[in-house]
């Protein structure tokens, strides 16, 4: 057997592994007495046209059409749709034959990343960053490097990024809004971005391409703008998830979006078709697909991730936790009371919260909490916060808790 895969398979993502750890607990002491914090499943209902478009679709179109293959690439028809959505939305250049639809943001980026990369190629990322970018990257044969954001803003440190960059370089992989850390990339960043970018890709003769994952664009609260990065530097690619943003996860629909300005951009998006055929990713869902050609610019309510933003992020900090404030996604990325977060989770078990270290984003000493669940739960879990705080000596008005106040880990 291939060892690396099983190695794979072997050992769970640390995300997975609590989550399973937490639906055992729940069924062993009730669901009410855990609260997991630890997936990114959204917890508000897809908007309303998401069923009413897939049950005039099973109503009116021919189900043999409906159910078959589409082009390895995506339905021309839903590519268009989509093409068009863009050019309108952000005011670039798109068209449908740089798009190539996918099984969700992982598959985009896995497809992606194998297109642009060769054996001994490095991808540079910032921490903290997603946990399975190094899956992504390695699977392409190239090698992941993470670069630290600044731990005041979590903004990308451009200056190390000027440093960092070298002849292997094959791209530079941003997420934002951001996954654990909720923090979006701003204009006056991104724009140094492209011009370091620029530069670097002059100098060698060849370019440096931005693969951005943007699962969360619409994800944002308070009226946050996220730059469009196409706009912004020729040579990108977009890797886009309606999972989020409809409330789709398990649905697995996404798209690639290669820059028709990007220099040899057909070439790339050629080499991006071989890729999903080399990886068995074509012809993602038919029925996912004419759906969301139908529902372009829907949008889930973000009110609901808002509110719990406002409340654990209030509470939290007068507990005595610090947390970057995030302007998007739905995770709050705060910093543990000890400097071992495998410990600080650990602790945390023993008052029905489960979190998640940050040492697989890429930033020991930090927790993501996932607040994509409903607020009645978040409510409810803030005696525990406040609790687990005291248990480190952290100020609060009440009585100290004894340990393991909600069960044995």
């Amino acid at each position: 057997m291939n060892e690396r895969m099983y190695e794979l398979g072997s050992r769970r993502s640390v995300i997975r592994e609590i989550f399973e750890y937490g639906r055992a607990r729940a069924a062993r002491e009730g669901a009410d007495k855990v609260f997991d914090f630890s997936l990114g499943n959204p917890s508000v209902p897809p908007p309303a046209i998401v069923k009413e478009t897939l049950l005039s679709l099973l109503r009116e179109e021919d189900e043999t059409a409906l159910h078959g293959y589409t082009s390895a690439q995506g339905d021309l028809a839903v590519r268009e749709a989509v093409a068009g959505y863009i050019a309108a939305k952000h005011g670039v250049k798109a068209d449908p034959d740089h798009l190539y639809m996918t099984c969700g943001a992982a598959a985009s980026l896995t497809i992606t990343l194998s297109a642009i990369c060769n054996a001994g190629d490095e991808v540079i990322t910032f921490a903290p960053f997603f946990t399975e970018y190094k899956v992504f990257a390695e699977t392409a044969g190239a090698s992941l490097t993470a670069l630290p954001s600044d731990p005041q803003t979590f903004q990308p440190d451009l200056e190390k990024l000027d440093g960092a960059i070298g002849e292997r370089t094959a791209a530079v992989l941003i997420n934002s809004p951001n996954n654990p850390s909720g923090v979006v990339y701003g204009e006056e960043t991104i724009r140094r971005l492209a011009a370091l970018l620029e530069k670097k890709s002059r100098e060698r003769g060849k370019p440096v391409w931005l693969v951005t994952d943007e699962p969360y664009r619409e994800l944002v609260y308070g009226g946050v703008k996220v730059p469009y990065l196409t706009a912004y530097y020729q040579n990108t690619v977009v890797c886009y998830s309606y999972s989020k943003s409809l409330s789709l996860p398990g649905e697995r629909i996404g798209y690639i979006f290669v820059n028709p300005d990007a220099e040899g951009a057909r070439r790339l998006y050629l080499a991006v078709c071989g890729a999903g055929r080399a990886l068995g990713y074509v012809c993602a869902p038919s029925l996912f697909q004419k759906m969301a050609a139908r529902c372009q610019g829907a949008v889930s309510d973000l009110s609901v991730y808002e509110k719990n933003r406002n409340t654990l992020l209030s509470a939290l900090t007068s507990y005595g936790y610090a947390c970057v404030p995030p302007d998007g996604a739905f995770y709050l990325f705060v910093k543990a009371l000890e400097e071992d977060a495998f410990a600080f989770c650990e602790r945390a078990k023993g008052y029905g919260l489960l979190l998640v270290p940050g040492d697989d984003f890429g930033c020991k000493g930090y927790v993501r909490i996932a607040y994509c669940v409903p607020p009645e739960k978040i409510e409810r879990s803030l005696p525990y916060f406040q609790q687990l705080a005291a248990s480190y000596g952290s100020p609060f008005h009440g009585k100290r808790p004894s340990r393991g106040v909600m069960g044995t880990i």
